[in-house]
C-alpha cells in the first residue's frame, strides 16, 4: 500500500457524514488536504479539526460550472499537482414515480451525475499532464442494483458509473486510476430527509465507510481497485 504522507488530496463533500470522517483519517495520515463542501460553518469546523488552513477550503455548489472553475483556481493556488480527488458529495431522493417531481429528478441528475462530470473536466487535465492520479466516486449500491422508489437516484448513479467507465477507457495509456465505491446503507445524514422506514442501527457507520475511502486512497502503484462493494452485514450480497 502507498502511504498518504504529503499526497495532495481534494476532498469534495467534506461536510457530509462520510466526508468529514474521511477528512480526519486523511489528515491523520499526513496528507495535504483541500476541503470543499456546501456548508460554510461545518466546513470551517471540520477544517479546524483537521489542521487545514482557511486558504485550503472552499464553499460551493458543485452543480454550478463557474463555481467548480473557481474551486479549480483556488486549489491550484495552493498545490501544484493533484494526486487524489475524492468526490463524497451527492444527494438522495427516494420517492415513487407517482410522487417524484420533475425538479427532484433533475436535481438528482445535476448533483450526482453532472457535478462529477464538472469535477472530472476540471481536474483530470492536471492528472493527464503527469499521467498519474486517482479519482474516487461513490455511486452506492443503487448504482449497481436498483430498488423501488429509487428511479431518480439510480438513474443518476448508473449514469455516473457509465461515465467513469468510459473515461477509464480514455486513460488506458496513463497511470490514472478510477475507483467506484458501491456503499450499501450508511447511517449518515443522507437518511434524515428520506421518508422510508429503515433500521439505521443495522447500517454501516459513517466512520467505517470513511475507512473504506481511506483504504482506497492507498492503492499500490502496481495495481488498481476498480470497484469496491461494502454493505451492511445483514444485507444479501449483490
Amino acid at each position: 500500500m502507498e502511504g498518504l504522507k504529503e499526497k495532495n488530496i481534494l476532498l469534495v463533500g467534506a461536510t457530509g457524514g462520510i466526508g468529514s470522517n474521511t477528512a480526519k483519517l486523511l489528515a491523520g495520515s499526513g496528507a495535504n488536504l483541500f476541503l470543499a463542501g456546501r456548508n460554510e460553518a461545518k466546513l470551517k469546523i471540520i477544517a479546524h479539526s483537521c489542521g487545514v488552513a482557511n486558504e485550503r477550503i472552499f464553499v460551493l455548489d458543485i452543480t454550478k460550472p463557474n463555481e467548480v472553475e473557481i474551486l479549480k483556481e483556488k486549489y491550484f493556488e495552493q498545490f501544484s499537482t493533484i494526486d487524489i480527488l475524492v468526490n463524497a458529495a451527492g444527494i438522495g431522493i427516494i420517492k415513487s414515480m407517482d410522487t417524484l417531481s420533475e425538479d427532484e429528478f433533475m436535481s438528482s441528475i445535476y448533483n450526482n451525475l453532472f457535478a462529477p462530470f464538472l469535477l472530472a473536466k476540471a481536474f483530470l487535465p492536471a492528472m493527464k499532464e503527469i499521467k498519474k492520479g486517482l479519482l474516487i466516486n461513490i455511486p452506492g449500491v443503487l448504482g449497481k442494483v436498483p430498488m423501488a422508489g429509487a428511479a431518480a437516484y439510480s438513474a443518476s448513479k448508473y449514469g455516473l458509473v457509465g461515465m467513469m467507465q468510459s473515461i477509464r477507457e480514455e486513460l488506458k495509456r496513463t497511470d490514472i486510476r478510477i475507483t467506484n465505491l458501491f456503499l450499501g446503507g450508511v447511517d449518515s445524514p443522507f437518511w434524515d430527509s428520506i421518508d422510508l422506514r429503515v433500521q439505521r442501527d443495522k447500517m454501516i457507520q459513517s466512520e467505517e465507510a470513511a475507512k473504506a475511502i481511506w483504504f482506497l486512497c492507498q492503492q499500490p502503484s502496481s495495481a488498481v481497485v476498480s470497484e469496491m462493494v461494502l454493505q451492511p452485514f445483514n444485507h444479501q450480497a449483490i
